[in-house]
């Protein structure tokens, strides 16, 4: 009887650092035949891009160490061989320490940990507690597809350009949108969230296929998740590949019409790079601020339009309502 052949381990370089990546051809993506080694070369090619999006913000690790057959588990907790970590407060005022991506390399050792898709929070370990990115997370629900999403993201266009603000949009490699917008480093996660919740409603006021409905049961077209914002809620950065085996991949505006869910995958992703380099250069010198959103967030207030639920977990937050089910909420009158 044989044994199998294992490969010996890799080594990816990554900026100015050589990279480890052990067990390089464990097949990640069955379907595909794509391996861990293809994952890391990915990060390896896009690395400038990958930690624009994760710079010195903690990071979760998402990992599919049983490949993308089957279910991931997250990790908040930094393990011990991470090269650089933050100390976090998490909404439940529990502390934790999470991994701190500063190189490309750290990049790179994600994808040594069976990470895909990239995970960090919308602040800085610089200033925790006041995020410097707003994020609008568009995501289709059932029986609306990606043309839906497209018509929304036009709107939100309209909306940021009158506000001042300038979005920077990508795929997220599944269904929907992701819009980013950095800021100046001002506001809370409150404020933050409350911005992005008045530009929602706004958007739905405009466009009939937007939605900022928080129970799915109400949800229609395209939901317009504003509680992305909240602290410790993360959204797949740009580059991350996701499990469907699309990149999350930044686009140009005047690409709005022409782009679709599968823009590129790990592989067609390299002839992207190579044709438009890194289209997230630049955002951090865009960094708006938020007091036209916030008159929007007051005009909404005086017309008796308050907060919105937030996410299970979260503490009772002030104005909030009934954090219940519409259908529960009749159901129990």
């Amino acid at each position: 009887m044989h044994n199998p052949v294992v490969a010996a381990d890799a080594h990816v370089t990554a900026g100015d650092a050589e990279v480890r990546i052990s067990s390089p051809d464990k097949v990640v993506f069955p379907d595909k035949g794509w391996t861990k080694l293809d994952v890391a070369e990915h990060f390896a090619l896009c690395g400038e891009g990958a930690l624009r999006g994760v710079y010195n913000r903690p990071t979760m690790l998402k990992r599919w160490t049983k490949g993308v057959n089957a279910e991931p588990f997250y990790v908040k907790r930094v393990p011990n061989n991470a090269r650089s970590k933050v100390d976090v407060t998490f909404p439940s005022a529990r502390p934790g320490t999470m991994f701190l991506p500063l190189e490309v390399q750290d990049v790179v050792w994600l994808a040594q940990m069976n990470c895909l898709d990239l995970h960090p929070w919308n602040a800085r370990a610089s200033d925790l507690d006041h995020p410097d990115e707003l994020r609008i997370d568009l995501d289709p629900t059932e029986g609306y597809g990606f043309d839906a999403v497209i018509n929304v993201a036009h709107t939100i266009k309209e909306i940021l350009d009158e506000l001042g603000l300038v979005g920077w949009p990508k795929t997220s490699g599944s269904r929907g949108i992701h819009i980013n917008i950095r800021l100046k480093p001002e506001w809370t996660y409150y404020v933050v969230r409350r911005a992005c919740l008045a530009i929602a409603r706004e958007a739905e006021r405009r466009n009939e296929l937007a939605t900022t409905k928080w129970w799915k049961e109400e949800r229609f077209g395209v939901f317009i998740d504003f509680n992305q914002n909240a602290r410790d809620k993360t959204v797949a950065s740009a580059y991350s590949i996701r499990h469907t085996g699309w990149v999350s991949t930044p686009f140009r505006w005047d690409e709005l019409d022409t782009t679709s869910t599968d823009m590129c995958d790990v592989m067609s992703f390299k002839d992207r790079w190579s044709e438009v380099g890194d289209l997230t250069d630049g955002i951090d010198e865009a960094a708006g601020d938020l007091d036209a959103a916030i008159e929007w967030v007051q005009r909404d207030e005086e017309n008796g339009i308050g907060d919105a639920p937030w996410p299970p977990h979260y503490p009772k937050m002030p104005g909030e309502p009934p954090r219940v089910q519409p259908s529960k909420r009749k159901m129990e009158g």
